[in-house]
């Protein structure tokens, strides 16, 4: 027998902050403020939420944690550019504290997003783009040769994201930034305990750099796809892969 629907009694009322965030949240949505806009006074604010001037500032509070408001000293309380690498960093530290299957999870999302921005990069890149790319690798090599491998990893993501710029989407790349720090501990264990893997690594960013260069986004997608998923190995036979 199917459970009656909770009554309304039943269901959790939002706290006086909430009424604040959602609310504040819907004048922004609605375009009744925007990007760089003030935030009309405590006043006018607490009563049109019928909250108290304490919960009012709680709810600020919060969605200054969230990157969508700042407080500056002489200029109030302002929403922010709302560019989306501010706004997706609580994404970066969920991301970064999943294990196991959410981890490979993440990555099969990361992957899917990875290899359409290679093959994207194939068709727009310039030659400035192609000349940032070339330049990360050759930065890469005394690290991969040293056996550095914090530099060799942190030469990797500039690699990817790098790739990603070149979209010119500023979601695509916030999103591949917040999926892809989180598994840099994955690949520094992987460096360190699988021989050659770092060397190997770096051919395969070159296999996909050829193919940008050459403007095939084919090319470009399938190096990615088989790059990647020497990640997903690694991932499936790393213990605790986060």
């Amino acid at each position: 027998m199917t459970p009656p629907p909770p009554s309304e009694s039943d269901q959790r009322r939002p706290s006086q902050y909430e009424v604040v965030v959602q609310g504040i949240q819907e004048m922004i949505v609605s375009g009744e403020i925007a990007s760089g806009d003030r935030l009309p006074v405590e006043s006018i604010l607490a009563t049109r939420f019928a909250v108290s001037r304490s919960s009012l500032r709680e709810g600020v509070r919060a969605l200054v944690a969230m990157g969508i408001l700042e407080t500056r000293q002489g200029s109030g309380t302002t929403v922010t550019s709302l560019d989306p690498g501010l706004l997706l960093k609580p994404l970066e530290f969920w991301a970064g504290i999943q294990a196991g299957t959410s981890s490979r999870d993440l990555h099969n999302v990361r992957q899917a997003l990875e290899v359409e921005a290679a093959a994207v990069a194939a068709l727009r890149r310039t030659d400035e783009d192609i000349e940032r790319l070339k330049a990360v690798l050759a930065e890469a090599e005394p690290a991969i040769q040293a056996l550095d491998h914090e530099g060799a990893m942190a030469a990797d993501l500039e690699f990817h994201l790098s790739l990603a710029r070149i979209s010119r989407n500023p979601v695509l790349v916030a999103l591949l930034e917040a999926l892809s720090r989180p598994t840099l501990r994955m690949r520094l264990w992987q460096s360190i305990h699988l021989g050659g893997r770092i060397a190997i690594t770096h051919q395969e960013h070159l296999a996909i750099l050829n193919a940008v260069v050459a403007g095939d986004p084919r090319g470009a997608h399938a190096a990615m796809q088989t790059h990647l998923a020497q990640v997903a190995v690694v991932l499936r036979d790393t213990p605790d892969s986060r």
